[in-house]
């Protein structure tokens, strides 16, 4: 029996010519997804692909951020998305952030998985780093019916039922349901998701047509960051609660394609889809630390008897005698004073929706020595984002109770110096038009060239419901993005099982309407405050190249890639005044360049392999940030806002130096198969720590600013009593190991017993402010985890 260890992650390097709807050659298929019992195509990529890690900055495996050689792709909403996502020749990158959803991909029907490296500009934006292209099956594919099952720690269940078949007319269809539940590791993290994919076709002689749906819905918790010190006293715990998010999803594509002549082939696809998003995220309200929050005054007395509350404390409450004030927050949302000042929470409630539809053209000749394919897709998509924040307060288990009032609500209408307008109604809508070709030739037996291009035109109509009609604190706009991006590749065969290959390209990204609705700096950013990536005001364009040689044995193969890709005109999410608050701007060049080597070898019964990334990720041109949780920021005195600034050469943050994966799978038996893989990473630069010269004083800062190094070992294996019989068993994270994915700086409000401290400090005061404590807070990974499973398929 085959096993999915590194001879299928070698193929992960895509080399040839791919197209959106040609697809390309597999990284995963499905046996080896189900081997690896990862729960998303993201873990699975993570385990074994070259190059390949992810960040748990949300806190749950089905919300992983995924990188690859710097580039990510990530559920979060502001995140930077330099992979372009395309499922059965669709694009999977959501309209209005560019964001991907794992969650939302049928995983139980997912046939292939390919990974494709350097700038894709065929795949179109977004395509900075590379693309990821994933073939669902059909009734051809797995014409069977199969269920499983599966179960584990902290409470995880999960299951599939799929069934599929194939006519002699050619008439073939196909169907999977898929649930996932868990308690989830840390607290209030339970989550539960549920997909169905259904897909029926026909196939004859030189054409083919299939129809699909797809519909997902989750319900998530993921609790992101944790300052480390509370970390240290329970692995478990969560800064703040809730952090949800509920996704409801549903698909339409219909594709086909027809053999026009012996040469001429024409592909197409069209799709519609529509994605509802709600979250509701309890965060600290940093604009209360420093401030008074303790003992309520006879005016907020006079109110609170007004409205009927009663033991509230007539006089003596302080800091050292109240672990979680409350009195003063509820008080001045009566009175609309200053909630924003004396409450230490606030609930931030947003829903987006999205519509898209559109499609695609392929016309594909091959003769004379080449392959020639050209294309076309269009796309138009409209979008609603609404969001609004709430004052309230801290319970002991760091859960935020909103409080009703006049002055419930951020909306800039406190009678307070600091009042801020958190509100956010926009519409948007945006349409993409992309012209592309690929042509793959032979110079001689030995050199094949690939040539591809791409011409891209994106147009987006954003319209602030709040304040329309442009100018500053407004989210009009109406940008148009266009550019034409070419690569070229060489494949050179040395000698027999020699290649050496060369690559060179560009490729680019427009700015999404999120984006663009957060660029002025003379009105920080009312969109979501968890935004902390780097979309343009200009598009970003990746210039990049590599020089790769690869040797392919019948028992082994080896690979070995040098590659640099450079952004110009990249940008950072700029920290203003407000907490949570900045802007989005241009800041010049950085640079992801690197080695990489992997390998297998299959050995009798052992198949064994491993890769290796180096990865030197910096900046490239001076740039001055916000760095009030950093050091070495230019503040007057210790624990205040200032700023840092960054040099060329300086590493960017969350991504590791070095990344090591090995991989072994034994055949003990024809019934039995015993697999490990270790996944070793070095530690990452917190963002706020752009710089990278953070040091902790003990006192006023604390933590390391960065993530230690960590390695990783998981361990399965594989009965299977019968035919159509497999029992599973697999245990992650073998060794217990208590290690952090991602780091950030940030400001803190508790003490080491997860006690709400407002004044860490006394003074100095400066301005009317106090200096502020700041921690590094960290992405823990989950522990050691156990789960059973049981297949069955006829």
């Amino acid at each position: 029996m085959a096993m999915p260890v590194a001879a299928q992650a070698e193929d992960a390097i895509v080399v040839s010519a791919s197209t959106p709807l040609s697809g390309a050659a597999a990284v995963f298929d499905a046996r080896a997804l189900r081997a690896m019992q990862a729960v998303t195509v993201s873990d699975a990529l993570a385990r074994q692909a070259p190059g390949v890690v992810i960040n748990e900055v949300q806190g749950n495996p089905l919300q992983s951020d995924l990188s690859f050689r710097g580039y990510t792709a990530s559920p979060l909403l502001g995140t930077p998305q330099g992979i372009a996502v395309y499922v059965d020749g669709v694009r999977a990158n959501q309209p209005f952030g560019e964001v991907v959803s794992w969650d939302l991909l049928p995983q139980a029907a997912v046939d292939q998985v390919a990974l494709i490296e350097g700038a894709a500009p065929q795949f179109g934006r977004n395509a900075l780093g590379g693309a990821l292209s994933i073939r669902t099956k059909d009734g051809r594919s797995a014409p069977r019916v199969a269920a499983s099952v599966a179960g584990g720690s902290y409470g995880r269940l999960r299951g599939s039922f799929e069934a599929g078949g194939k006519a002699d007319n050619g008439f073939h269809w196909y169907g999977a349901l898929e649930g996932f539940r868990e308690d989830g590791w840390r607290y209030a993290s339970a989550s539960k998701a549920w997909k169905g994919f259904a897909k029926a076709g026909w196939e004859g002689v030189g054409s083919g047509v299939s129809l699909s749906f797809n519909r997902a819905q989750s319900d998530l918790n993921g609790n992101g960051l944790q300052d480390y010190r509370l970390l240290a006293r329970d692995w478990h715990s969560t800064y703040t609660t809730p952090d949800n998010t509920r996704n409801i999803a549903s698909q339409l594509t219909l594709s086909g394609h027809r053999r026009l002549s012996e040469n001429l082939t024409l592909s197409a696809n069209a799709f519609w889809r529509s994605i509802v998003t709600r979250s509701t995220n309890g965060d600290m309200n940093e604009g209360a630390l420093g401030e008074s929050l303790y003992q309520p005054n006879a005016a907020e007395r006079a109110a609170l008897s007004a409205a009927g509350y009663t033991g509230f404390p007539t006089s003596g409450e302080t800091q050292a005698n109240t672990a979680f004030p409350k009195w003063r927050c509820i008080a001045n949302v009566l009175l609309n004073d200053e909630p924003n000042e004396k409450c230490n929470g606030l609930l931030t409630r947003s829903s987006t929706r999205q519509q898209e539809w559109g499609g695609a053209l392929e016309l594909g000749w091959t003769g004379m020595g080449q392959h020639l394919t050209v294309g076309a897709s269009y796309a138009q998509a409209r979008a609603r984002f609404i969001q609004n924040s709430q004052f309230g307060y801290l319970l002991p288990d760091h859960s935020v109770v909103a409080v009703s009032g006049p002055g419930a609500f951020a909306d800039g209408t406190q009678n307070s110096e600091n009042a801020f307008d958190a509100r956010v109604d926009l519409h948007s809508r945006m349409s993409s038009l992309g012209l592309y070709a690929a042509d793959v030739f032979a110079l001689g037996s030995r050199v094949t060239v690939t040539l591809a291009g791409r011409y891209d035109r994106t147009q987006l109509h954003n319209r602030d419901q709040i304040t329309p009609g442009g100018g500053t604190g407004s989210l009009d706009a109406d940008p148009v993005f266009a550019r034409f991006n070419p690569s070229a590749m060489v494949d050179w065969r040395v000698a027999h099982g020699l290649t050496i290959t060369v690559q060179a390209g560009e490729s680019s990204r427009a700015p999404s309407a999120v984006e663009l609705g957060c660029s002025d700096p003379a009105s920080p950013c009312r969109l979501p405050n968890a935004m902390a990536g780097d979309p343009p005001l200009r598009q970003v364009v990746a210039r990049s190249f590599s020089l790769g040689a690869r040797i392919e044995r019948k028992a082994w193969n080896l690979r070995l890639t040098a590659f640099r890709s450079d952004n110009r005109d990249d940008i950072q999410f700029i920290a203003g005044g407000a907490s949570g608050f900045g802007y989005f701007a241009n800041v010049g060049t950085t640079r992801r360049q690197g080695i990489e080597a992997s390998g297998a070898v299959h050995w009798g019964r052992w198949q064994v392999g491993g890769s290796y990334t180096l990865l030197d990720a910096t900046y490239r041109t001076p740039l001055t940030l916000n760095g009030g949780g950093n050091s070495s920021n230019d503040a007057p005195a210790p624990g205040f806002d200032g700023e840092i600034a960054v040099s060329p050469g300086d590493r960017l943050p969350l991504l590791p130096r070095h990344l090591f994966k090995a991989q072994a799978g034994f055949e003990a038996a024809k019934w039995l198969t015993l697999r490990a893989e270790m996944v070793a990473a070095s530690g990452v630069y917190a963002r706020g720590n752009e710089n990278n010269l953070h040091q902790p004083d003990g006192t006023y800062y604390l933590g390391a600013g960065r993530t230690d190094a960590y390695a990783v070992v998981n361990a399965s294996v594989e009965i299977r009593p019968r035919k159509g019989v497999i029992f599973t068993a697999g245990i992650s994270n073998l060794m217990n190991a208590h290690y952090a994915t991602a780091a950030q700086l940030g400001a803190s409000g508790f003490d080491t017993n997860g006690a709400f401290i407002a004044r860490s400090f006394s003074g100095p005061v400066i301005d009317g402010e106090r200096p502020l404590l700041h921690s590094t807070f960290l992405a823990p990974a989950a522990p050691r985890r156990f789960e059973v499973g049981l297949r069955v398929q006829l």
